[in-house]
């Protein structure tokens, strides 16, 4: 088994994607969980750029991290100057890191177009540079930037500045594909030769290993990445959900995951259980406030999603038949869609934890009602509550909490208050009818503030609830302003998050729908008609 070294830089390159960013106390929660998950190396930034990183290191070392280790971000001294008085060394110094990470120039273009130094200049900044941290105490890796494309460029030039890092000292040389267009093939053989090129620069005449960076301009970072590491290198680096500038990084998750499960003779992340993976992705996603990615392998709710029927009776069957291993094993589940794409096996599986799935007649009429709902615009992909209270109700199990008579919503604008919105709502519980109005910050906020005023009362449970997403979609653009609107509303309590969905061309009307079936569901399995849907996410 060959140990390669899994090095995180989400808190620093991962932030140089379009729309990422990070608070300090965001790094600090994200270097803890990156700890937990056994993740080698936590590049926490540059200590230089900005008082938040410089910050960091000095928060950083009073976590008691129990095994990744910190490493501090720099580039090589500046031309003219001594490493010894460079501000950049000695930032890196002060951050107090343990790992230093020196990034330096490989290809020639860059050296002289560039950097405007000579080529000699050039290796005297990169040796100057690894020797004088070294010679501080820390440990030094030797980021190779634009590796692949100098190597093609000019192979001579390129191993001389690797070799000059390398007899400074550096642990690890790593090559980094910075433009990200290099083809798998080329970067393994390019890594051959560059671990034949360090030959005997290490201590005790040991070649200095290799570590690889990709980035995914090609959509190859996952793929150059492994093909770096089945090369030889013993390091890769790359962030949580593939973050990065252009089009990221290689997404550390789907390189852990392959080498884990899908390639022989490696060992990660201290050989420990990936069950927290997908939890990681799904953390590091709500942190950084980035949309997530539904269908990124391994991790992503739609990963081990099933919608066609045949897909699905297939799984019933044997798991193995759509699927490449067990989502559990890195924290995912199987999802079962339902869709006008779906035949009577979906429905069977949606409907096995309401023990109705061995009654064909009534997956027949679900299924009529599912394909009549979505040629309206409906989905019920990520509105599974609407889909329970849909069973109940063609099984004729299902009793309304309470009857919406009727509502009106009224938006108003002043010149002194801005705009003022207020909806009135009318429902009956039993004998009861209730209304009540109520002001709001928008008309699904005023709406929903009504309808639990009304319903309180009778339900002072729905106190527990709250509204986490509110999303909308036009379904029929083709016309206009008269479009049909799907409306999704994700709400969740203290112990379970549902979805639930509603369409019509009003878009209040559509909300109302979605935020009626949101509240009847949560009384239906308050009352114990039912279990909660299982999203894959906790409140």
């Amino acid at each position: 088994m060959r140990t390669i070294e899994i090095y995180d830089t989400t808190l620093r390159d991962g932030t140089q994607g379009e729309g990422i960013s990070l608070s300090l106390q965001d790094k600090l929660q994200i270097t803890e969980r990156l700890d937990e998950i056994g993740v080698d190396y936590v590049e926490g930034g540059y200590p230089l750029s900005n008082e938040k990183d410089a910050e960091y290191f000095q928060r950083v070392r009073r976590m008691s991290l129990r095994h990744a280790r910190v490493c501090a971000f720099g580039m090589t001294r500046r031309k003219g100057v001594k490493a010894a008085d460079d501000p950049g060394m000695l930032a890196l110094l002060r951050s107090e890191a343990p790992v230093c990470t020196v990034v330096g120039k490989t290809w020639d273009f860059h050296v002289t177009d560039v950097l405007r130094v000579s080529l000699e200049e050039n290796l005297d900044m990169i040796r100057d540079s690894v020797r004088f941290l070294v010679e501080s105490g820390r440990e030094v890796f030797y980021d190779a930037e634009h590796f692949f494309d100098g190597w093609k460029a000019n192979s001579a030039y390129a191993a001389r500045t690797i070799q000059a890092a390398a007899e400074a000292g550096a642990r690890i040389v790593v090559l980094c594909d910075t433009n990200g267009g290099s083809m798998p093939e080329e970067v393994a053989a390019s890594v051959r030769s560059a671990s034949a090129a360090l030959e005997g620069l290490g201590q005790a005449s040991a070649r200095v290993p290799v570590g690889i960076h990709c980035h995914n301009d090609c959509e190859l970072a996952v793929a150059n990445s492994l093909a770096g590491i089945d090369a030889g290198a013993v390091q890769v680096q790359g962030t949580i959900n593939g973050f990065g500038e252009r089009c990221g990084n290689a997404d550390l998750i789907s390189v852990v995951g392959n080498l884990a499960f899908k390639k022989r003779g490696y060992r990660v992340l201290d050989g420990q259980p990936l069950r927290h993976l997908t939890e990681l992705s799904r953390f590091v996603y709500e942190t950084a406030n980035a949309h997530i990615r539904s269908n990124q392998p391994f991790v992503g709710q739609s990963a081990f999603a099933h919608k066609g029927g045949m897909h699905v009776h297939a799984i019933e069957r044997a798991t193995a038949s759509y699927e490449h291993m067990n989502p559990e094993l890195v924290g995912n589940e199987r999802r079962i869609l339902v869709s006008e794409l779906s035949g009577r096996s979906n429905i069977r599986a949606m409907t096995t934890r309401h023990s109705l799935q061995d009654d064909p007649r009534l997956m027949e009429t679900i299924l009529d009602q599912v394909v009549k709902l979505e040629n309206r615009g409906y989905q019920f992909e990520a509105a599974e509550a609407s889909f329970d209270l849909l069973v109940q109700r063609c099984a004729g199990r299902f009793q309304p909490h309470f009857e919406k008579l009727k509502y009106r919503v009224e938006v108003e604008s002043d010149a002194t208050q801005g705009v003022l919105t207020e909806a009135s709502v009318k429902v009956r519980c039993g004998d009861r009818v209730r209304h009540e109005v109520a002001e709001g910050d928008g008309p699904v906020n005023a709406l929903d503030a009504a309808l639990r005023k009304a319903l309180h009362s009778e339900f002072p449970a729905l106190a527990d609830m709250r509204l986490v997403d509110y999303k909308v979609r036009v379904v029929n653009s083709e016309a206009g302003t008269a479009a049909r609107i799907r409306v999704f509303i994700e709400s969740a309590d203290k112990t379970d998050v549902w979805g639930t969905v509603g369409v019509s061309e009003n878009i209040i009307d559509a909300s109302w729908l979605a935020l009626a079936d949101a509240i009847e569901y949560k009384l239906w399995k308050d009352a114990g008609s039912g279990a909660a849907i299982a999203t894959g996410n906790k409140p």
